[in-house]
């Protein structure tokens, strides 16, 4: 079977090409290592304060949550404003810590496979399209998808320690 990045119809002259061959890579062999965690390995808190593996993960579905919405409407216009988010404030709201792990990793890994296609169909035309979250300064929507996949990795260090 093909990957996403391997179908005919998909860019090889994509500008964050790159950038998506290695966000598939990091959530194909990402799953794997999620769904080797034990459910009460994903409850323990590292220190005081500190989020659980289950509270990082699920901050990373409020950032492909978020990104999403960026990456689909910064097509669609010649600037966009976005709201910036208070990641703690959303972690705790949404009772991650009480989610199953199961389910997290599921839920995760389907919506960086929906973001994979999403941003392996950017026109590349599209990227420079800038875009400003909260009070920041304008970056461009490639910007926002080389970012998401370093954030992504950044975290998922923090899962794998």
């Amino acid at each position: 079977m093909k990957t996403l990045l391997q179908q005919p119809d998909l860019r090889k002259e994509f500008p964050v090409h790159a950038v998506a061959t290695k966000l598939e890579k990091l959530i194909s062999e990402t799953e794997v290592r999620l769904r080797a965690v034990t459910e009460s390995e994903s409850e323990r808190r590292p220190a005081p304060g500190k989020w659980s593996k289950k509270e990082i993960l699920g901050h990373l579905v409020d950032s492909a949550s978020n990104n999403h919405q960026r990456f689909v409407r910064a097509q669609l216009g010649q600037q966009m404003s976005f709201p910036g988010y208070a990641q703690s404030l959303w972690v705790e709201a949404q009772g991650y810590q009480t989610e199953t792990w199961e389910n997290l990793v599921r839920l995760w890994t389907s919506y960086n496979l929906h973001l994979l296609q999403v941003v392996s169909r950017i026109p590349p035309e599209k990227l420079a399209n800038p875009c400003i979250i909260g009070d920041q300064e304008p970056v461009t929507l490639e910007f926002l998808v080389r970012d998401y996949v370093r954030h992504l990795e950044h975290h998922l260090s923090q899962i794998q320690d």
